[in-house]
């Protein structure tokens, strides 16, 4: 699966528009990852338990939404974005999205 934040796959041509489709996530960190992740705030700098958490929903994210474009039948996802949000003080949701489509290469 070929996915890319712009509008073409370059050296490809889009010769069908699927429709819309997204991979959704809502992580969580445990109580002892917040418990040290609110220990290494006091002192400043990366909270990398919480960057690894991003990390991974992100990945897993994208994993969802490739799935859910392979179950369209599309070979490409185009102009894919990630938004995100807290839900609560302790969650995150995180959304890939784009546009699934099927790509050939240029002749």
């Amino acid at each position: 699966m070929i996915v890319v934040t712009t509008e073409d796959v370059v050296g490809h041509r889009i010769v069908e528009t699927k429709g819309q489709v997204f991979g959704l996530v809502v992580r969580s960190r445990g109580l002892g990852g917040n418990v040290m992740a609110s220990l290494r705030s006091l002192g400043g700098g990366e909270i990398t338990e919480y960057t690894e958490l991003l990390e991974e929903a992100r990945r897993h994210a994208i994993d969802r939404m490739v799935g859910n474009a392979t179950a369209m039948g599309a070979n490409a996802i185009v102009r894919m974005m990630f938004d995100s949000s807290e839900i609560g003080q302790t969650m995150s949701e995180i959304v890939a999205y784009g546009t699934a489509v099927v790509v050939e290469p240029e002749k």
